[in-house]
């Protein structure tokens, strides 16, 4: 894989980022060590964390992944070296108060979550700090529309650049980032950067899949056009774009045990599972079939492929899967495939945006 340059930084990283959500949580520490071991020793040095995570998000589990990649940054001396690792500070509380209390992200949430970060990561510098979700009112995480009459708004996109712009200066963060970000977010946070010369985001970490291609609704061209790179997330739609769920849907008794939408309802209350995420996830799936290829690799192959993406990250919660989903990099998907998929599109449009 070459590696490609994110955003306007002179961060170099692969187009395969390693996710690490399920640590901590899915995953104990000696097999993500052992995940870790195996990413780095295939080239990949892209690692996504966050503060929040293991998810989903309980109390006793919040910070967690940033401990188990910070024990093993400790215990591989020279792996922080060749690593290139990103984390996110959570946004509003969104009903986590052990995250963060109240509606707010003030510049002193964000610098408290980064000095936190560096802490549990046992590192002096994180090289792309992220907001991970906006303190505005947007739609995200499902929820399909703006609606003015909740906006909450605490704190201005100007004080959180403020912050970040002190967390770079102080040598703590190398560049910055969004996620689950709107148009509107990216020109605001690149717009105020140059006008009061504050860093400038680097990426964009939205889902991009299949069943949830919702960035090609504009955001695709403010992200070409600001020169900012989308970190696509969700590649395999929580799972439903592997082909596990095909023959039992996602809580019937022959449901895979340890996949996540199996084991946590409150991921199969998200856009994940929607009836027709998962109705539209078969159709991709036995497309994929009839083209002699697994779900998974026409999936990845797709999101690999596509101009819009800068990295994709993918998760796992084995050696397997992390094997296969690197084994997908280099599939091309012809023409007459990629139409097909795009007239699938057209049919269903984004059933897990």
């Amino acid at each position: 894989m070459n590696k490609i340059l994110l955003g306007q930084s002179d961060l170099s990283v692969t187009p395969i980022c390693l996710g690490t959500m399920v640590f901590g949580q899915q995953v104990d520490e000696a097999t993500s060590h052992a995940i870790l071991d195996q990413s780095l020793a295939r080239g990949v040095n892209f690692i996504d964390t966050a503060e929040m995570y293991a998810v989903p998000s309980r109390e006793q589990t919040y910070g967690v992944t940033e401990r188990i990649i910070g024990n093993w940054f400790a215990s591989r001396p020279g792996a922080r070296a060749k690593v290139v690792l990103a984390t996110k500070a959570a946004g509003p509380s969104r009903g986590m108060p052990w995250v963060r209390e109240g509606n707010g992200l003030t510049g002193r949430d964000i610098i408290a979550s980064c000095e936190a970060s560096l802490k549990r990561l046992r590192t002096d510098v994180i090289d792309l700090y992220q907001i991970h979700w906006p303190e505005r009112n947007v739609p995200m995480f499902g929820q399909m529309y703006f609606d003015p009459t909740q906006e909450r708004t605490q704190t201005s996109i100007l004080e959180q650049l403020q912050a970040l712009g002190q967390l770079v200066q102080q040598g703590k963060v190398r560049h910055i980032g969004l996620s689950n970000e709107t148009p509107y977010g990216v020109h605001e946070f690149v717009h105020l950067a140059q006008q009061h010369n504050l860093p400038r985001i680097a990426t964009v970490q939205n889902p991009y899949c299949l069943i949830s291609r919702a960035v090609e609704n504009g955001l695709d061209e403010t992200l070409y056009r600001l020169k900012v790179s989308l970190l696509a997330y969700s590649p395999l739609g929580f799972g439903l774009l592997t082909g596990k769920y095909d023959t039992s849907g996602t809580t019937g008794p022959d449901a895979p045990k340890n996949a996540r939408i199996a084991l946590f309802e409150s991921v199969r209350k998200q856009r994940w599972g929607r009836p027709k995420s998962l109705e539209t996830a078969r159709r991709y799936n036995a497309l994929a079939r009839a083209n002699d290829l697994t779900p998974t690799r026409m999936a990845l192959a797709w999101c690999y492929t596509k101009w819009q993406v800068g990295s994709t990250i993918v998760g796992v919660t084995s050696l397997a899967q992390l094997n296969e989903n690197l084994d997908a990099w280099g599939t091309q998907l012809s023409p007459e495939l990629l139409a097909q998929i795009d007239q699938i599109r057209q049919e269903v449009r984004d059933p897990a945006h």
